[in-house]
């Protein structure tokens, strides 16, 4: 479940999708050259407010930061953004395969690129976490996944009709069968997509089945650091497997079996990875973009892209990086809330 650093997206692109010339322009001119990356809106009901809201703990500051601002404390997880090859193919493997649905969907004739969100419930107020792909037309070549995206967890109770499903819809492969993992208890399967991402499908109970986002990071206590005290997750474990040499880090909004978190893979001795171009980032939504990006910047986070408005769209967007270039995207959740009723 590992492997290495951080190489540049292939050409241009806004949001996942490669841009026009004129869009380029456009873009460029705000800085705003970053994959796609939408959010949830609006205020929670109490009970999933008190899902995927935290009040975040300190962890270890990165280096040169003494000091930062409170967190955010609202934040919520909203979606992950790659980028896939064959649409049809990517239906036919997430939901005849793995289950999921269809849960929004857009095209964009003049800007060449189309988007479909799978999932398991409504995205609405981040009550599920959703996975939006990008297909950019025209493109023929495969996209490459580097070393450092991990794989996506999904928990189901019992995961042998999901590898079986996955079997049978004819797109995809079983790249490990149903057992324990090695020295333990907990029953896996790893499964890949028609593009090549892996799925960690786990048999456990969980009220979201989109469970874990897993990226190799360079430094732990840095990618900590970042995730709990610049974007208010909390440090829900970790683990040192030193006969194996790497560490385990998972953060998030909430507890794992209620809510999708980011596991942090530290494998010992390495720390830069090669990104490739499919991936883009996870996006989050918050109340106010301006602050946690401030709070991001106060514990040595990149800021790749200044809060403020897309143009053309007027949606108040930030993009960040943590210390191994892995991207998220702020978005303002009260603008992002007209994208649910169109």
């Amino acid at each position: 479940m590992h492997a290495p650093r951080v190489a540049a997206f292939v050409g241009p692109s806004l949001f996942g999708r490669t841009l026009t010339p004129a869009s380029v322009r456009s873009a460029a001119a705000c800085g705003l050259l970053a994959p796609r990356a939408a959010v949830c809106p609006t205020p929670l009901p109490a009970s999933a407010a008190a899902r995927r809201s935290t009040a975040s703990r300190s962890v270890t500051m990165a280096d040169g930061a003494s000091s930062a601002p409170a967190p955010p404390t609202n934040n919520k997880m909203a979606h992950v953004v790659y980028r896939v090859k064959d649409m049809d193919a990517t239906k036919k493997f997430y939901c005849d395969g793995l289950g999921m649905k269809v849960v929004r969907s857009r095209t964009n004739k003049d800007e060449g690129y189309a988007n479909v969100f799978f999932g398991f419930g409504p995205e609405r107020h981040c009550e599920y976490f959703s996975i939006e792909t990008t297909l950019n037309f025209g493109r023929t070549e495969p996209y490459t996944l580097g070393t450092g995206f991990g794989h996506m967890g999904l928990a189901f109770p019992d995961i042998t009709p999901v590898v079986e499903a996955v079997r049978k819809c004819g797109v995809g492969a079983v790249t490990r069968e149903v057992g324990p993992v090695k020295g333990g208890t907990s029953v896996i399967a790893f499964v890949r997509d028609p593009d090549g991402y892996m799925f960690e499908l786990i048999q456990r109970p969980a009220r979201d089945p989109i469970a874990q986002v897993m990226l190799r990071v360079g430094d732990m206590d840095k990618a900590i650091a970042f995730y709990t005290q610049g974007l208010g997750m909390k440090l829900l474990r970790k683990r040192d497997v030193p006969d194996y040499k790497y560490t385990l880090g998972f953060v998030g909004y909430g507890p794992e079996e209620d809510s999708t978190v980011i596991e942090l893979t530290y494998n010992y001795g390495v720390d830069s990875y090669e990104m490739g171009d499919g991936y883009g980032q996870v996006a989050i939504a918050c109340e106010d973009i301006y602050k946690a990006a401030e709070a991001v910047k106060a514990v040595g986070g990149t800021i790749a892209r200044e809060p403020g408005p897309v143009p053309g769209i007027g949606t108040r967007i930030s993009a960040v990086r943590d210390s191994t270039g892995w991207k998220t995207v702020l978005v303002d959740e009260g603008d992002l809330d007209k994208e649910f009723d169109v």
